[in-house]
């Protein structure tokens, strides 16, 4: 029985995800797998019990990214005219940054190892970005010929600012753990044997917190980037006039007044 592309596994609320093509570094480009991964989010979207993600991969790798082996055949999506590529990209690879980054779960990515290309870009489209000391972060795109292709340019910039995000992506030199943490890609680097254990500390606090209260605030996280400060305030009176209405608040005053754990309804 061949394994799943991507396993998931969900315990108290909490899911994670694991890229499972090891022998391939995760390679992040083949229809099956982006197929398998759009598929995991939907699952996780359909489940009303879910509070948050953890994305990883499994073996050394987080991912390679690209199949580097089929841009060189000119198979799988690298195959055709430009015409019949451009489309590839809209009809596959694509179709996981408006899915991924429009999760309104937050999404831990517990980066075990290199993370390259396609792979960064997932990396940058999680909310909390942990790593291990084994991890490597890469836009190596110019390298092999190419431009950024799945959204690195968008994303680093807005994460590490476009210094950083230009000399990553115009050298295509990767950085490592501790670089990364630096300039603000990651918020932590740890052991690799610690990795999944720090995750799943975070998620745990995270999905701890009142379900609609985390899933507003997401979305103030994701659209205040692109708002004026008169119409963030604005959003956030709104979603606050929603919040100090729902059951989930007077149990949070409640709990915290006596002084005990909340019970969450997501009512």
């Amino acid at each position: 029985m061949t394994e799943p592309r991507v396993l998931f596994e969900k315990s108290q609320g909490i899911v994670t995800l694991t890229l499972n093509r090891p022998d391939e570094l995760n390679a992040f480009s083949e229809a099956p797998m982006i197929e398998a991964f759009l598929a995991a989010l939907d699952q996780v979207s359909a489940e009303p019990d879910v509070r948050c993600v953890i994305l990883t991969g499994a073996g050394r790798a987080f991912s390679a990214g690209g199949n580097v082996k089929h841009m060189r055949d000119k198979t799988d999506m690298f195959a055709g005219s430009a015409a019949d590529i451009e489309r590839a990209y809209a009809q596959g690879i694509h179709r996981v940054p408006p899915k991924l980054w429009g999760l309104e779960i937050p999404v831990i990515a517990a980066v075990n190892g290199p993370a390259y290309g396609a792979a960064l870009d997932l990396v940058c489209m999680c909310d909390i970005r942990l790593a291990s000391t084994a991890a490597k972060f890469g836009a190596p795109f110019v390298k092999i010929g190419i431009a950024p292709g799945d959204g690195a340019a968008w994303f680093l910039s807005r994460i590490v600012g476009p210094s950083h995000a230009a000399e990553m992506i115009l050298t295509g030199d990767p950085v490592d753990a501790d670089t990364a943490k630096a300039m603000g890609l990651v918020s932590r680097v740890v052991d690799p044997d610690a990795l999944m254990r720090e995750a799943h500390a975070l998620a745990e606090k995270i999905a701890a917190n009142a379900p609609l209260a985390l899933q507003l605030s997401k979305r103030l996280l994701r659209k205040a980037p692109h708002q004026t400060l008169e119409d963030h305030l604005s959003l956030c009176a709104s979603y606050q006039a929603v919040l100090h209405g729902t059951a989930d608040h007077s149990e949070a005053v409640t709990a915290l007044l006596e002084k005990r754990k909340p019970v969450f309804t997501a009512e």
